[in-house]
């Protein structure tokens, strides 16, 4: 008998979409990697579980599986050599046709509790997760951890409550009922019904697979619409795990398990673009370069796209009560994966004439090196150094950093540094350039990886005018803003209304720019080109299925 997953998990979704609403701090998940929570063997189990996946296939169940695909490499110096299957999507897409009455037929609340007991267990297996994220992403363990684990699990369940609800929000039967003066009302039953737009395709970023993956694939997937996972190639794993748990729960509630599936395609013979082009794919999602963002938009109009590109993230700094605060927090921000964020600043405003701080005036080139000097610091411990940068997902981003001391006089150099655990991984620090506001040409492209430029501009009503006009030509997720003065911050805050940019004001403490809570934090806007989407509201799922009607007369 298919189990009732809507009634074991009810009380954790209505808390879920409470807290949508109060935007309060609450997660059902757990961040710290943590033997009291998880179980004391815990961390060991998970571990074993992803090297027992090493140099293997992983199966799936799924029509069309014609053979094996897999190329995936770790950051830290070695070949997974899993073997993912490879499929006819000729054969795969109309199977999952075929089983999406079945899944639209569920309704709204059945769907979402099997969203969730899906993401109940991926919470059970966060340490594996943890190191399949780890080791293709290379992100280091902790933040693999918590963004591919936990938060992502976060935002998976932040989706289906704000689908759950827009599902929901109306009565799905109604008795209408008409006065007609004299003469006996009109009365009629109407049956309301939600259906999904197709099937879904979402395609998966090489960063973060998890944290910017779930609230696509599960809002698709609590509105009905069955989803076709398509993992970047180099970064296959934590969505293959995914995609099987998807499949395990499916089944045991009595649906095809493939209803959620995985297509895996190489960098040489890519297949996204076909996939996007099926007149079957109703809804899209897609995290990565504005490139074939950009493509998706203008070629996809039968599907309805969501995208998250790339952008140009501002800090503002104007002066501060906290000097030591300021460097700190920007040095942790800019060195928490090696900048591979798409919230890491990279270009922050500062005038040239320098800036009011508890410690005195600073010169422009003291800022500059203030900052240089708290990351230098930061890092200045290996071990706590590896731990936060992780390390470069692609060589191309670590080509990127050598190309780029042209670009700027640099005030910190960036280093190769040895991981104590792993011998090969590709462990690079922080590259700080200084230039001038000229320079727009420089510091006016999004240069991905740990690249920050420090930009001497005519004042900090420069610098904001700067930051809107990059913002709203080239994209922002993040903004950041340091000043002492009221006045100031209502400027920059009325800056990022009109460039439609999440503000973050005088960040000293443990809460940092490139960082967002799920039910609490919007993560991207969807109002200026870095996205055209945000993670999560209301619009993010309303658009994924429609309401069809039926009436009749009353008996």
């Amino acid at each position: 008998m298919a189990q009732d997953f809507y009634a074991k998990h009810q009380q954790t979704l209505d808390k879920a979409i409470e807290v949508t609403r109060t935007r309060e701090f609450w997660s059902p998940y757990p961040e710290m990697p943590s033997g009291k929570i998880y179980g004391e063997n815990a961390a060991s189990e998970g571990e074993a579980a992803f090297k027992a996946r090493l140099n293997r296939p992983f199966e799936l169940e799924m029509p069309g599986i014609e053979g094996e695909i897999g190329e995936e490499h770790s950051p830290y110096g070695f070949d997974l050599g899993i073997r993912y299957p490879r499929v006819d999507i000729d054969t795969l897409i109309p199977a999952m046709q075929s089983s999406l009455k079945a899944w639209r037929d569920a309704g709204p609340e059945q769907r979402a509790g099997v969203c969730a007991e899906i993401l109940e267990r991926l919470n059970r297996r966060s340490f594996e997760m943890g190191h399949a994220v780890m080791h293709t992403t290379g992100q280091a363990f902790m933040m693999a951890f918590q963004a591919g684990g936990t938060h992502a699990q976060d935002r998976g369940l932040e989706a289906v409550a704000y689908a759950l609800e827009a599902q929901t929000r109306t009565a799905s039967d109604a008795r209408w009922v008409k006065p007609q003066g004299k003469r006996d009302p009109l009365e009629m039953d109407k049956h309301f019904r939600v259906i999904p737009r197709g099937l879904a395709l979402m395609i998966g970023v090489s960063t973060f697979p998890t944290w910017n993956g779930y609230p696509g694939l599960f809002a698709s997937l609590a509105t009905g619409n069955p989803v076709i996972v398509k993992p970047h190639p180099h970064t296959v794993l934590p969505l293959a795990i995914t995609v099987e748990v998807c499949q395990q729960v499916l089944r045991e509630a009595g649906f095809d398990p493939w209803i959620v599936s995985m297509v895996v395609d190489t960098r040489e013979a890519p297949v996204t673009k076909e996939l996007a082009l099926r007149e079957e794919i109703g809804v899209i999602d897609f995290t990565g370069s504005s490139e074939f963002g950009e493509w998706l938009e203008r070629n996809c109009h039968h599907a309805q796209v969501y995208t998250e590109k790339a952008g140009v993230n501002s800090i503002v700094i104007d002066s501060t009560d906290n000097l030591k605060g300021m460097v700190q927090n920007l040095a942790f921000s800019l060195s928490l994966y090696s900048g591979q964020m798409c919230t890491t600043p990279q270009d922050i405003f500062v005038p040239r004439d320098g800036i009011e701080t508890d410690q005195g005036h600073l010169s422009f080139d003291e800022v500059a090196s203030a900052i240089a000097e708290g990351v230098r610091k930061f890092l200045s411990d290996n071990d706590r150094a590896t731990a936060v940068l992780g390390a470069i997902q692609a060589p191309v981003t670590a080509d990127r950093i050598e190309e780029s001391t042209s670009l700027g006089e640099v005030v910190l150099a960036s280093e190769a540094r040895e991981h104590p655990e792993f011998e090969n991984a590709r462990v690079r620090t922080p590259l700080i350039l200084k230039v001038d506001s000229a320079d727009e040409d420089t510091y006016g492209r999004e240069l991905f990886g740990p690249i920050a430029m420090v930009i001497a501009t005519d004042g900090t009503d420069d610098s904001i005018d700067r930051a809107r006009r990059l913002a709203k030509s080239k994209g922002a997720i993040t903004w950041g803003v340091y000043a002492s003065d009221e006045v100031v911050l209502e400027r920059m805050e009325a800056a990022a209304l009109d460039a439609g940019v999440s503000l973050s004001v005088n960040l000293t403490g443990g809460v940092y720019v490139n960082q967002t809570a799920a039910f609490s934090d919007y993560h991207a806007t969807g109002a200026n080109p870095a996205a055209n989407a945000c993670l999560c509201d209301s619009a993010f799922v309303a658009n994924r299925f429609r309401v069809v009607e039926t009436r009749r007369h009353a008996a």
